[in-house]
């Protein structure tokens, strides 16, 4: 009955290895396509903003990161000067329940009247299937999307990984810098860069 058992499990193994295994997604790749509900009840889906460019923002306004962005009204600048401009911006919060940074929707859309911000729509995502998908790290952490679903950007928001508001005027903005330069038709330069701020509260994280 061991040796039975063992080949079982020796069988089992070898098809987990042969499986594919999933992986996110990647710069220069096409952005894998998510369903999740927003705070006013709808759901989003990134196939239906094909031919636009999309940004991705992770958030937690409890992180002191955040709150740089947002506590400056810098967050919300962006959000109002590249959604005029026809970008689709979706904040996503992938906190999971009875962690820093979890909201229902009626205290997000409460807190985003509050302090003015106007993203296209906020993605409430606990159970973190979209935060993996996309491998989100941090918060604040920034993706950009072309037209053509290839994903452009993926990285921090600018070159100042601090708290301190007084480092936004002095950033290189990544974000500003990914989307002028694509929506110009031009490569982007700087595709990717290192994410700064606070760990995305994943569901089962210790922290």
């Amino acid at each position: 009955m061991k040796r039975a058992a063992t080949s079982w499990m020796i069988v089992a193994a070898a098809l987990l290895c042969a499986l594919p295994l999933a992986r996110a997604a990647r710069v220069g790749e096409h952005a894998p396509d998510f369903s999740v509900t927003d705070t006013n009840g709808k759901v989003e889906k990134l196939s239906e903003y094909a031919g636009k460019f999309v940004v991705l923002e992770w958030s937690n306004r409890g992180c002191p990161y955040t709150q740089k962005h947002y506590n400056s009204g810098n967050m919300q600048r962006l959000q109002q000067e590249w959604t005029q401009k026809g970008v689709i911006w979706l904040t996503v919060i992938s906190s999971a329940p009875g962690k820093q940074g979890y909201v229902t929707a009626a205290d997000e859309n409460s807190w985003l009247k509050q302090i003015k911000a106007a993203p296209t729509a906020v993605l409430l995502d606990p159970t973190g299937t979209l935060g993996h998908l996309y491998d989100a790290k941090t918060t604040p952490q920034m993706f950009v999307i072309s037209p053509q679903g290839t994903l452009v950007y993926d990285g921090a928001i600018d070159d100042k990984p601090s708290t301190d508001r007084a480092d936004i005027g002095r950033a290189k903005n990544y974000l500003s810098q990914a989307l002028a330069e694509a929506t110009a038709g031009k490569a982007v330069s700087t595709p990717t860069s290192r994410p700064y701020g606070c760990s995305v509260k994943y569901p089962g994280s210790w922290f």
